[in-house]
């Protein structure tokens, strides 16, 4: 009989790289184009944002996501996922008054193969129940 738990965890590990991978990717396209990495996997209670990075005064909470293609991508956002990643951004807003003062925005970050990362600027709201 086969033992589907190591299976199962080289799976998870597999995709933890290859989300790590995607990060460091996003990271350096958004670099090109201005933005400062400020936190990468910022943890709170509530929740997670993969990247944190500033452009001027805009302070932006960034999902980084790994798809076959970028429609995909933006589609493996959920409404729950975009809530929490709301909820960990007001807890680093209340601990930044740079970013308190400035714009905050909500972006995604596709990562697809042959292709280079794309970004999509206020991707969903805090109010928004959709992203």
């Amino acid at each position: 009989m086969r033992d589907f738990s190591r299976s199962k965890a080289s799976d998870r590990q597999r995709a933890e790289r290859r989300g790590r991978w995607a990060e460091r990717l996003a990271i350096m396209a958004l670099a090109l184009k201005g933005y400062r990495l400020l936190k990468l996997r910022f943890k709170s209670g509530p929740g997670e944002v993969d990247l944190i990075m500033r452009k001027g005064e805009v302070t932006a909470f960034i999902e980084v996501k790994t798809r076959v293609s970028s429609d995909l991508a933006v589609e493996a956002v959920t409404v729950r996922q975009s809530r929490r990643i709301a909820a960990a951004a007001r807890i680093w807003m209340a601990r930044d008054p740079h970013a308190a003062k400035g714009v905050c925005r909500f972006d995604i970050v596709t990562v697809s193969p042959y292709q280079w990362p794309k970004h999509i600027p206020n991707a969903f709201s805090a109010d928004e129940t959709y992203p």
